[in-house]
């Protein structure tokens, strides 16, 4: 029976043990995820741009009563309820008693308003029409200290006089990290429920499904608790914990689904609870780990992008896959051990069909007279939808990210429309040297001018006091937004000066933008190939196929760019903007790589259930259409049901506020509907027809040495 059938045994006769240790693990996932943590995004630091901000953060410490101590800001707009212009006596006494409040407080270093400046700064803080000011508020503290009291200080800012929206770097921050928490919650409440609904159809039974949802809850648990632990060793992302939820939620439920249908399938055969056991992990079990190896496999593509918060969510969800496959392959179990035939409980007036689903076979059998028909128009078909991939434009995320019903994002998209200069981006220059920065004036002197000369360049302010110890900073204005084409071309002509006596670094968030894609493009290749030929080889132990295995990633490279395709379609295009509730935007640097991940283990997922079971039979029979139709049929239903789980969990995401786990939840979405239905019905039997025998080709010493025979070829997974 194998070592998982041995150990299925051994679950079996020590189950009260393998349930306590399950639960007390539970208790230690639990304590950590109530311990809590700080999580927030890592900027890009193995590049100039990261490495010339970590230099100004050296050479200005955040010294209390230094001009660059730390302090952060956001922007109150002031627009009468009234109708008064923003020139009028009345506004402006008004506005001055509604920030009497915050100017009193002590975190509060300085409100800047129309009446505190010099006239010809005093525009800048009107808008164009004239009927709005805004008040520029700076205070103690780092943008993350300053989200903590923040709430404090808007509440202080109450006036039935004015309409006042709150925008700025910290409550745009506060905004996305509460829009985080509340896209968690949601896709929790919709999820799971849409899970236990499907699970009863499944099933037909209300144990069965409360059983397999029961253990989803416990591999999140466990998974966030991981993911708190880690924030405490390294720095992890904001979006860690919706990234494990919808991994963990989705590969957790997947798992304990095809566990628990194959061993209420061998208690109905009249095998003993234990031998059910064995049988299930020996099987079921099997074909779980390697594909929770898969999965790990693609998110482990994640870790070559080290200096960014691409790790931590690496490490988090290969973490919670960890997670969902240990439980899988013990508690769950355990579980089974104890309640045995009464998994079944509670069973629903349901009709039952035949196990497998003749329809697949049908399926299968009329792909497989005619492959070549079906296979063109099918690929071609998927051709079309990944073509709107040529089109990519990779930029960093700002405001829009946020839906506009949000106080910081509209309060952002009237201080850019309506404020002069407020769309205009800063790009920092930072001239270094060996010794006084003042030294060398008439170097810096003659960098600033030829900086000033670039094209869409406004001005370059180049304060001279104070300086760093090494170090002086430009800061070149431009009219362009920072995700411009034009910002681009003036960070690459500003690294493209030189400078007598030091050298030239740009910063910036455009320059971080421009250094983002170039450092995903560097690495990809290596990220790519790394997870391509790690899966073939997991896929060659599991199958002893070279052939396989080339199909296999070949198959999930057509789910990846189809999917690919749809979300430039949809986020990037705009197409369903109204109905999904966001504003049409560039893709975020370091998404295609994270659905990349994400997407090619979790695809995997049903190619490996699917390729085990057509093993079995073929093993069986040595028939290749045989196998691959009877395959598919033995299968079908089950896999159906998962992805339809799958799908309700990713599109319970796709609803969220952030743009970025929107777009996870809508192209996984995309990605598990095609490998669910065009391709694991369409073209692998198609592929798998036209290969014949040469699908279970390998050299001879390979094949025997190396492949891990599966428990049984008589027993369906």
């Amino acid at each position: 029976m194998g070592p998982l059938g041995w150990w299925g045994r051994l679950v079996y006769r020590r189950r009260w043990l393998v349930l306590v240790l399950s639960l007390l693990t539970v208790g230690v996932s639990a304590a950590s995820l109530l311990a809590g943590g700080q999580l927030r995004n890592v900027e890009f630091r193995d590049t100039e741009a990261g490495r010339a901000s970590q230099l100004i953060r050296d050479e200005f410490p955040p010294v209390a009563g230094s001009p660059v101590a730390a302090t952060s800001s956001f922007v109150l707009i002031f627009t009468s309820t009234e109708g008064l212009p923003a020139t009028d006596p009345r506004f402006i006494d008004g506005m001055r008693t509604a920030l009497g409040p915050l100017r009193a407080d002590s975190r509060v270093v300085s409100v800047l308003t129309p009446d505190t400046v010099a006239s010809a700064s005093a525009a800048g803080l009107r808008s164009k029409d004239g009927k709005r000011a805004l008040a520029n508020v700076t205070v103690n503290g780092t943008t993350t200290e300053a989200e903590a009291f923040f709430p404090q200080l808007r509440a202080l800012v109450h006036t039935d006089a004015f309409e006042v929206l709150a925008t700025g770097n910290i409550p745009l921050n506060g905004d996305i990290d509460a829009a985080l928490d509340r896209d968690l919650q949601r896709a929790e409440l919709v999820s799971l429920p849409l899970a236990f609904v499907l699970l009863v159809l499944v099933f037909g039974s209300a144990a069965a499904a409360l059983l397999t949802l029961g253990v989803g809850v416990l591999v999140i648990v466990a998974g966030l608790g991981a993911t708190f632990a880690l924030a405490r060793v390294i720095d992890v992302s904001q979006y860690a914990l919706n990234i494990v939820t919808l991994i963990g939620l989705g590969v957790a439920i997947d798992y304990s689904l095809f566990i628990v249908s194959r061993f209420r399938e061998e208690v109905a055969r009249g095998r003993s609870v234990e031998d059910s056991v064995a049988v299930s992990l020996a099987t079921a079990g099997r074909a779980i780990l390697f594909s929770g190896i898969t999965v790990a496999i693609g998110l482990a593509g994640m870790l070559f992008y080290p200096g960014t918060f691409l790790v931590s969510l690496g490490v988090s969800g290969s973490l919670v896959v960890a997670a969902a496959v240990l439980y899988a392959l013990t508690f769950l179990p355990a579980l089974l051990s104890l309640l045995g035939p009464r998994v079944g409980a509670w069973r629903l007036p349901l009709p039952r069909g035949r196990s497998g689903g003749g329809i697949w076979h049908s399926i299968a059998t009329s792909v497989m007279r005619r492959p070549v028909l079906v296979l063109v128009p099918t690929i071609a078909l998927i051709a079309i939808a990944a073509s709107p991939f040529t089109q990519l434009r990779l930029a960093s995320a700002d405001a829009t990210i946020l839906p506009p019903t949000i106080e910081s994002r509209r309060g952002y998209d009237v201080l850019v429309n309506e404020f002069p200069g407020q769309g205009q981006s800063t790009v920092t220059v930072v001239a270094r040297f060996a010794d006084d920065p003042l030294s060398h004036r008439a170097a810096l002197d003659d960098l600033r001018a030829r900086l000033a000369a670039l094209p869409n360049v406004l001005r370059v302010d180049m304060p001279l006091s104070p300086t760093g110890p090494h170090i002086a900073l430009l800061s070149v204005r431009t009219a362009s937004t920072a995700q411009s084409d034009e910002a681009r071309a003036i960070v690459r002509a500003a690294r493209a000066q030189s400078l007598e006596g030091g050298t030239v670094l740009v910063t910036g968030q455009t320059a971080f933008d421009v250094d983002a894609v170039a450092y995903l493009v560097e690495r990809t290749p290596i990220a790519v190939g790394f997870v391509t030929l790690t899966t073939m080889l997991a896929l060659f132990f599991l199958l002893g196929s070279v052939v396989l295995p080339l199909k296999a990633v070949a198959m999930n490279a057509l789910s990846v760019s189809a999917s690919f395709g749809a979300l430039v379609w949809i986020i990037q295009q705009g197409h369903l903007a109204n109905v999904l509730n966001f504003t049409p935007q560039s893709i975020e640097p370091s998404l295609p790589v994270i659905m990349f991940c994400i997407m090619f283990g979790l695809s995997m997922d049903y190619e490996v259930l699917l390729l085990s079971r057509i093993q079995e039979e073929y093993r069986r029979t040595g028939d290749n259409v045989a196998a691959v139709a009877m395959g598919l049929e033995r299968s079908g239903r089950l896999i159906t049901g998962a992805a339809a789980i799958m799908v309700g969990v990713f599109v319970a995401f796709a609803l969220a506020d952030v743009v970025i786990i929107k777009s996870v939840g809508i192209g996984l979405t995309i990605a598990v509907l095609l490998d669910a239905t065009l391709v694991r019905a369409l073209v692998v039997p198609a592929t798998m027809r036209l290969l014949g025998r040469a699908n279970w080709w390998a050299p001879w010493r390979l094949g025997r040495g190396l492949h891990l025979e599966p428990a049984s070829a008589t027993m369906d997974v």
